[in-house]
C-alpha cells in the first residue's frame, strides 16, 4: 500500500505556520516574508508535496498561469526572452504555458485558443502580425494582452520591443557610409511578418533616399535557416554579379550567406559586405565576426513578466509602449565597397 499523499496541513504542522500563511505563500508570494518562504519551502520539498493545481484553481479563481506563444523555439532570441520571462514570472508565482505557431496565424490563432482554455490570465505574443480571432478572444477572456519584438507609440496593444524600420534604415545606413551602392536582402518570409516588412521597409526608404535603386529583384524572400541563407545568396549572386553588400534578416540566414561567399570564392569584407540581426552568441566568435544589429531579448522577456504581473494584480488595462535600443553592432563582415561599377 502506498503511503498517504502529504497534504497542505502536513507542510503547515512541518513548518510550523497555519494552514492560511501556506496557502498565502503558494498563491501570493509577494505577501510572504522572504524568509517564510524559504521555510515553507524547504518543508514541501522534504515532505514531497505537490499542489494541487484543479482544486487551487477552483478555491481562488485563479490559475497563474501565462500563455506565450513564439514563432519558433529554434531561434535563440525567442529561447531567451522567454527564459527570462518564465524566471521573473516564477519569482511571483505564475507557471508559464508555451507554444510556438512555426510563423503560421492559423497555427499561432489554434494555440491562442487552447491557452485560453487553460483559463491562462495573461498572454505574450510576437509582432502584431495577429489572426483578427486572435484579438476577439483575449478581449472575450478580458485578459492582459502584451507583443514582444516591436514598438509602435500609438498601437491600441500593449507592446514591448524595437523599431523596426528604424533598425532597418540603421543597417542600410551603416552601408551606405562605406559607400555601398549594390545592395540586396534576404529576408524572412514577409507575409505574416511585421517585423521582416518593417525592417525591408526602412531599408528601402533608406536606400531610396540615398537615390539607390531597390527592387524586388535585389530581394530573397526565404524561411530563417542557414541553409536557406545560403541557396538565397547563391540565387542573387547568380543574379547580380554588381553586389558589395547584402544584408540578411537575421543572424542564421547571415551564417548561410557567408558559406556561400566562402563557396563562391568571395573575401568578406574585401569583396562582399554581409549584416545580421539579433545578435546571437555564436556570431561573435566565428571568422570573420558577424556585423548584426542587437535584439534586447533578455528585456523584453523580463518587461514583460513586470507588466503581465501589475496587470493582473492591479487590472487597470493601461496600455504600455516601450521602445527598446536596437543597438548597431560593426565587426568584421562589413568594410568599405572596394568597387565603382
Amino acid at each position: 500500500m502506498q503511503p498517504p499523499k502529504p497534504t497542505l496541513q502536513d507542510v503547515a504542522n512541518y513548518a510550523g505556520v497555519s494552514t492560511a500563511t501556506v496557502s498565502r505563500c503558494l498563491n501570493q508570494p509577494d505577501k510572504v516574508k522572504a524568509a517564510l518562504q524559504e521555510k515553507i519551502h524547504q518543508a514541501i520539498q522534504v515532505l514531497g508535496y505537490v499542489p494541487h493545481g484543479a482544486a487551487r484553481a477552483l478555491a481562488s479563481r485563479r490559475t497563474y498561469c501565462i500563455g506565450a506563444v513564439v514563432p519558433t523555439i529554434d531561434n535563440a532570441i525567442f529561447s531567451e526572452a522567454i527564459q527570462y520571462l518564465q524566471r521573473h514570472l516564477a519569482k511571483a508565482g505564475y507557471t508559464l504555458l508555451l507554444a510556438q505557431s512555426s510563423y503560421s496565424l492559423d497555427e499561432e490563432l489554434r494555440e491562442v485558443q487552447a491557452l485560453l482554455t487553460q483559463g491562462i490570465e495573461g498572454l505574450v505574443l510576437v509582432g502584431e502580425d495577429h489572426h483578427p480571432a486572435v484579438f476577439e478572444a483575449i478581449q472575450q477572456r478580458n485578459i492582459p494582452l502584451v507583443n514582444l519584438w516591436t514598438y509602435h507609440p500609438h498601437s491600441q496593444y500593449s507592446c514591448i520591443g524595437i523599431n523596426n524600420v528604424r533598425a532597418g534604415q540603421r543597417i542600410a545606413q551603416h552601408l551606405t557610409d562605406l559607400k555601398h551602392q549594390h545592395i540586396a536582402v534576404i529576408s524572412g518570409i514577409i507575409q505574416g511578418n511585421d517585423r521582416a516588412r518593417e525592417r525591408l521597409q526602412g531599408i528601402s526608404q533608406h536606400l531610396q533616399g540615398k537615390d539607390l535603386a531597390f527592387s524586388e529583384d535585389q530581394l530573397v524572400e526565404c524561411r530563417y535557416s542557414a541553409e536557406q541563407g545560403r541557396l538565397a545568396m547563391h540565387n542573387l549572386l547568380s543574379r547580380h554579379d554588381n553586389l558589395t553588400a547584402v544584408i540578411c534578416g537575421n543572424d542564421i540566414l547571415a551564417l548561410g550567406a557567408l558559406c556561400a561567399a566562402r563557396e563562391r570564392g568571395l573575401s568578406v569584407p574585401q569583396s562582399l559586405s554581409i549584416t545580421g540581426f539579433d545578435n546571437i552568441e555564436m556570431i561573435a566568435v566565428i571568422s570573420p565576426a558577424l556585423t548584426t544589429v542587437n535584439s534586447p531579448s533578455r528585456r523584453m522577456g523580463t518587461q514583460a513578466a513586470e507588466y503581465l504581473i501589475q496587470q493582473i494584480h492591479t487590472p487597470t488595462r493601461t496600455l504600455v509602449h516601450h521602445e527598446l535600443a536596437a543597438d548597431l553592432i560593426i565587426r568584421e563582415t562589413t568594410g568599405p565597397a572596394v568597387n565603382d561599377f
